[in-house]
């Protein structure tokens, strides 16, 4: 007995060998690629990519990073992602040439290893005020108490970060405070980063054996001969992306109140209602998204409002003229400045196609108005008409090949021509 258990032990110990092979040959680890700005569908992206690998059990989670920045909120939503996930999370400034610019630097410092590509840079991490002429800071002499508060937050938002992660706390301020950038090479030696790394590979060669605190406890990295799963962003992500670029967002807010408005105006056409309707609720789930000031909106549709009721008031252009300056300040006022703010050329293109939009309304109204009326009781008014008997106040008529009962105070012949000068229920009042 004890022989056949003995003899079959090198087959035991086969087989354990086999299934830990099989099961160290499975390990995953996620890629996710980011190349763009940040905004909420990036933070919806990592955060299903996250769980994700959480559920497949995957060794870390890497990201792919190449961005100039992007909005606030979205950027600490992300970092929030970041210390509640449970697996190592890497973010990778690649390719060669790529960047982490502003909310890039701030993501790179929250994660448990920090890596770039060869030729890569970071930083410039200041939360400017970006101005509709081309994003430039004000000078330190004209800084609001405002601008200070969000400075002095920032500064110690991004030191909490380096602190934590026992990184370069003095450069993160200075990345804030003066809009200094490093090159890879320069950030290594400086402990901004971890680590620089030609390609996926290599990052994978460099990361085996590290040792990383992952929610307070020590977790040492196994990525040799790992499978790498790229994860694709979802079509709703994709979606967002698009919906919620707050270029799209304005033009999608103009196009929807534009579609409601031909539409009141010409009832029945349908496929504007409809067609504004849709872009208006979507304009609006996208400012949900977005940091917006309600002021700039409500200015915006206010102007456009204004703008619509020369058609029916009669202002000599005071609305038109009112409406369209409310239009623009609230369209430099609409989103967050913090972040983003409307560019001047849109600004401008929006406001030149509403102005051509409604003048056109107003100009086909006025022309319609001006046109001959040529149905109901009012189109009589003016016609001539042919008597069909003699009569002396009460008679017969044909206009247009229709006979109506007529009124004259006068005596009128047969055959002879008169005109309709009023409509009186279903009788016309004619004279000679």
């Amino acid at each position: 007995m004890l022989q056949r258990i003995f003899n079959s032990l090198p087959l035991f110990a086969l087989l354990l060998f086999l299934q830990s092979h099989e099961a160290y040959a499975s390990k995953t680890v996620l890629l996710l690629d980011v190349d763009g700005s940040i905004g909420p569908a990036t933070q919806d992206y990592i955060h299903t990519g996250i769980e994700h690998a959480v559920a497949q059990q995957a060794e870390c989670v890497i990201l792919k990073l190449n961005t100039p920045g992007g909005f606030d909120k979205a950027m600490r939503d992300i970092v929030k992602d970041i210390f509640n996930s449970p697996l190592p999370f890497i973010t990778y400034v690649a390719p060669e040439g790529s960047r982490a610019a502003s909310a890039g630097t701030y993501i790179l410092y929250a994660s448990h290893i920090a890596a770039m590509a060869p030729t890569t840079n970071l930083g410039a991490a200041t939360p400017v005020n970006l101005d509709v002429l081309g994003g430039e800071q004000s000078k330190p002499k004209e800084q609001s108490t405002l601008d200070k508060k969000i400075l002095s937050d920032s500064v110690a938002y991004i030191k909490g970060l380096a602190q934590h992660r026992h990184r370069n706390a003095e450069w993160a301020e200075k990345a804030v405070k003066d809009a200094a950038s490093l090159q890879s090479n320069e950030a290594l030696q400086l402990n901004v980063i971890d680590i620089v790394a030609k390609n996926i590979p290599d990052l994978l060669k460099q990361l085996n054996g590290r040792s990383v605190v992952v929610q307070n406890q020590v977790k040492v990295l196994n990525t040799e001969d790992v499978k790498v799963e790229v994860w694709e962003p979802s079509w709703r992500i994709r979606f967002l992306q698009v919906i919620t670029d707050p270029n799209v967002a304005y033009i999608l807010l103009i196009i929807g109140i534009w579609g409601l408005f031909f539409e009141f105006v010409n009832p029945g056409f349908v496929l504007p209602g409809v067609t504004g309707t849709i872009a208006l609720l979507l304009a609006l789930y996208a400012f949900q998204l977005l940091p917006i000031h309600y002021s700039g909106l409500a200015l915006t549709i206010t102007g456009i409002l204004f703008i619509a009721s020369e058609l029916y008031v009669p202002s000599y252009g005071v609305l038109g003229g009112g409406g369209l300056i409310a239009f623009v300040i609230g369209s430099i006022l609409l989103f967050d400045l913090k972040g983003y703010a409307t560019p001047w050329g849109l600004i401008t293109g929006m406001t030149i196609a509403t102005s051509i939009f409604f003048l056109l309304i107003i100009g086909l109204a006025l022309k319609a108005r001006k046109k001959k009326i040529v149905s109901g009781e009012e189109a009589l008014i003016g016609e001539m008409a042919i008597v069909q008997n003699d009569f002396e106040g009460l008679g017969w008529v044909k206009v247009d090949g229709e006979l109506w009962k007529a009124r004259s105070p006068l005596p009128l012949k047969k055959g002879q021509e008169v005109k309709v000068i009023k409509c009186d229920g279903l009788e016309l009042i004619v004279k000679p």
